[in-house]
């Protein structure tokens, strides 16, 4: 640089050689009453660097439009002259110039727009059609040209929050971009990640009052936030059949062994399945009949096939593996955890109603289920996740032919079900949730994930979301995890992630125009999860009615079987 004119001897050029090329950005700007700050350095594909002038950056700090007093700095947008368009890039990395008083730049181009005759910019578009070259000379971005950026066009869309840093510029989502190709919600414990689900969820209820949308809630907290606009499914009322259930699910709800011994318990339960099923008075009607066919089928008829067939052996030491399964059945149906499940003798083919209701087809204005799985016994949860996401991708795939209904599933503390570690239990719903990952666009089925810990979650799962809504993560390789995620053009944006304020996030992918930095509305009162820490100081001035408190809980306790 030492051979090249000072930073400050181009900007003062600028003014004075309006007519040449270079300086046609700084004409502009002019026009508009926005000063030059620097220069393109260095061009690099979607990144390059960029010299700024830091006497003229500390300037802009006391600039009353919002937008320009935050040019420069790390997160922040620049914009550069190109042919008739201006070109806008963010603000990656800062570091000292070699010359005094310089600040040398990383930034990573978003996108373009054109000119209006006072020199801001207009109809923003993702993309960059042609590159500037060094010596092209660096604007900051003013609110008006932020509003150029973030104004929707007539997409659906949702409005979640305001733009960092302004007031009142607002972030939207595009709902369709973001549900076909599914997406993550990712943020640390206490960052505010559970209000901030239910406020998109509820904006995307209110834009399609007649959607379909499924939620599994682990810990019993959306119940409180949907009940004026949703369905509420819990273990009182879920009465989910046991016959639903594929053949791997049986499996990992009967079998209790490993290696060998249980792929000999496989194949036994595998055959009697089977011949339940085709036992059944309704198998006729269906054709084949598999052991994965959701038919209804009688227990006593699977217990009586496996009585059955243990008759027909000779030595009482073969006996054993069918003692285990009728065992284990015997069980399940006497545990009132399971009556959920498995309830009462006579069983009926709800197949039809149980997916009208759990899909909300019709709405009839409650667009959204809200599976409350706490209450599940823990052996099961994994295969209930499993079967409520299987009978979503199966419904899609096997309503082809008829009027589309898409359906979104969003799975919250989602490393539970699609864990990094492939050995750990619950590989039905594991398969299912990535296989919805891969292949549920083709099909209309979009996957909503939420998870405090993006690092524990499945190799591939997290980039196969389109579009991806980070809060603060505290954990560093939490933070590795969504950076390897996330689109270039987001990196500048990536090093806030650690620094985010509660309730505020960054979102890039398909679902926005380019990557922001949002501030959360606040959601009313009414409409928030039931989430929210409590205060361990006021709690525990409180006293009064212990004894009472005890008992009701060990009624509730025991009452439950848990």
């Amino acid at each position: 640089m030492n051979d090249q004119p000072s930073l400050k001897q181009f900007l003062d050029e600028l003014s004075s050689y309006a007519d040449q090329d270079a300086a046609q950005g700084a004409a502009s700007a002019a026009r508009a009453g926005v000063p030059p700050i620097g220069q393109v350095l260095e061009i690099a594909g979607s990144g390059s660097r960029v010299v700024m002038d830091a006497d003229k950056l500390n300037e802009l700090q006391s600039h009353s439009d919002q937008s320009m007093s935050m040019s420069g700095q790390v997160g922040s947008q620049v914009k550069v002259k190109v042919g008739s368009s201006w070109l806008v890039a963010n603000v990656r990395t800062l570091r000292a110039g070699d010359e005094h008083g310089t600040v040398i730049a990383n930034v990573d181009f978003l996108g373009e727009g054109s000119q209006r005759s006072d020199g801001s910019l207009a109809s923003f578009r993702r993309g960059v059609t042609r590159y500037p070259i060094p010596g092209a000379a660096i604007l900051p971005v003013t609110t008006e040209d932020m509003r150029a950026i973030f104004a929707a066009d007539d997409s659906p869309h949702v409005e979640i929050g305001t733009v960092y840093p302004t007031d009142d510029i607002r972030g939207t989502l595009y709902v369709d971009p973001m549900l076909s190709k599914h997406f993550a919600i990712l943020g640390s414990t206490g960052t505010g990640k559970s209000t901030s689900v239910a406020l998109i969820l509820h904006r995307i209820s209110q834009l399609s009052p007649e959607g379909h949308i499924v939620m599994i809630d682990p810990h019993g907290e959306y119940s409180a936030a949907f009940k004026s606009c949703g369905e509420l499914f819990n273990v009182d009322n879920l009465q989910l059949p046991y016959w639903l259930l594929n053949f791997e699910e049986h499996c990992e709800v009967l079998l209790t062994t490993d290696g060998a011994e249980r792929q000999r318990d496989a194949d036994i339960l595998a055959k009697c399945l089977l011949a339940a099923r085709t036992k059944s008075t309704q198998s006729a009607q269906f054709g084949k009949v598999t052991v994965d066919s959701p038919i209804p089928y009688l227990l006593t008829d699977l217990n009586q096939i496996l009585v059955a067939e243990m008759g027909k052996l000779d030595r009482a030491g073969d006996t054993t593996p069918y003692q285990r399964l009728k065992n284990k059945l015997d069980e399940l149906r006497a545990d009132p955890r399971y009556a959920f499940m498995f309830s009462g003798m006579l069983v009926s083919d709800s197949m039809a109603s149980f997916v009208a209701k759990l899909f909300r087809l019709p709405s009839h204005g409650r667009p959204i289920s809200i599976v409350d799985v706490s209450g599940v016994p823990s052996e099961v949860t994994s295969v209930v996740v499993s079967v409520l996401a299987r009978m979503v991708f199966d419904y899609a795939i096997w309503s082809r032919t008829e009027a589309q209904r898409p359906l979104l599933l969003v799975c919250e503390e989602a490393h539970r079900y699609v864990p990094k570690d492939e050995n750990s239990g619950g590989q039905a719903v594991r398969k299912i949730l990535e296989r919805i990952a891969k292949e549920g666009r083709k099909y209309g089925v979009s996957l909503g994930l939420i998870t405090q810990r993006p690092s524990d979650l499945a190799e591939g799962v997290l980039s196969q979301c389109g579009t991806i809504i980070s809060m603060r993560l505290n954990n560093d390789r939490d933070q590795a995890c969504v950076r390897a995620a996330m689109p270039e053009g987001a990196r500048g944006f990536l090093d806030a992630i650690p620094a985010l304020r509660n309730r505020e996030c960054i979102v890039c992918g398909e679902g926005v125009a380019i990557p922001i930095r949002v501030r959360f509305d606040d959601l009313e009162p009414e409409k928030r999860p039931a989430s929210s820490d409590p205060s361990f100081a006021n709690s525990w001035r409180e006293t009064g009615d212990e004894e009472g408190i005890i008992q009701r809980t060990i009624k509730r306790w025991r009452g439950h079987g848990k």
